[in-house]
């Protein structure tokens, strides 16, 4: 991650080690129409609580709301955010038609141990004025979130220098994902499989496939982004930097016995001083 205040190396040169063209971090949005900003915010808000609307439901909602929108307009905003409902069956969708499919693995597995399966996902963090793509890769078994970024594109290079980071800790038996381009991509399949981890999607629109990577949204957004209001891209990397250190250190979860993600994956608490040095 980039260290703005670093005393020895220049941002520029930051941003040259880990692939990260200068302009992006610098990159202030200059705003979508306002309108569609305001639907995109809605949007995000009511699908965070409601994945499972679909265009019509979310259509309706803000209709009800007091919003004269069309289903077109709300697909296209959908899309854009990279959303989709989930449903309790399987749909007919497909991936994209010239990337490979692989099967769902974890049906009744019993996840018991770090590393045994670790998931990526991506979603949608609002600024003031426009918004970026927030991907992260978790362990299953303790919810520590290993590597995350973000990017002002859905291009899948952001996806495969964050599963490279996180592969620079350790290395799970199999790796879960949906069916987005940007995890059937060669770039991204061809690093686990380099890697012998076993690649695992769900079935497009599966409700439970990969539920602890959405809860794991849903307490970000809630718990973060809802409360702040990022004006740039550099704005949403610290505050998210700041939150992420919290979530897998300090925030202790009622289903890991009242532990930290970091005390789980690791099998220990976190020291005092690494603590105050972060």
């Amino acid at each position: 991650m980039i260290e703005p205040r670093h005393k020895r190396i220049r941002i520029s040169r930051q941003c040259e080690l880990i692939g990260l063209p200068r302009a992006s971090y610098y990159y202030a949005p200059k705003g979508d129409d306002p309108y569609n900003q305001q639907m995109m915010n809605r949007i995000d808000e009511e699908f965070t609580k409601r994945p499972f609307y679909g265009v019509p439901r979310m259509t309706a909602w803000l209709r009800r709301q007091g919003h004269e929108v069309n289903p077109k307009r709300i697909r296209r905003l959908m899309r854009r955010m990279g959303l989709e409902a989930i449903y309790p069956k399987k749909k007919l969708s497909k991936g994209h038609p010239a990337h490979k499919k692989y099967p769902y693995l974890l049906r009744d597995v019993y996840i018991d141990r770090p590393d045994q399966a670790w998931c990526a996902d991506i979603t949608y963090i609002r600024l003031q004025q426009g918004f970026v793509y927030l991907v992260a890769v978790m362990d299953w078994h303790s919810r520590y979130v290993l590597a995350w970024d973000i990017s002002i594109t859905l291009a899948d290079d952001f996806c495969v220098q964050t599963l490279e980071r996180a592969l620079m800790i350790s290395r799970p038996e199999t790796f879960n994902t949906d069916q987005g381009v940007q995890f059937t991509s060669a770039d991204f399949t061809n690093v686990l499989e380099r890697e012998g981890i076993r690649i695992s999607m769900d079935g497009r629109g599966r409700v439970y496939d990969n539920i602890f990577v959405e809860r794991l949204w849903r307490t970000v957004k809630y718990e973060e982004v809802y409360l702040h209001q990022y004006l740039t891209v550099a704005d949403a990397r610290r505050g998210l930097k700041r939150y992420f250190h919290f979530y897998n250190t300090e925030r202790i979860h009622e289903s890991l016995g009242y532990k930290t993600p970091h005390e789980i994956y690791f099998d220990k608490p976190l020291d005092r001083q690494t603590k105050q040095a972060a």
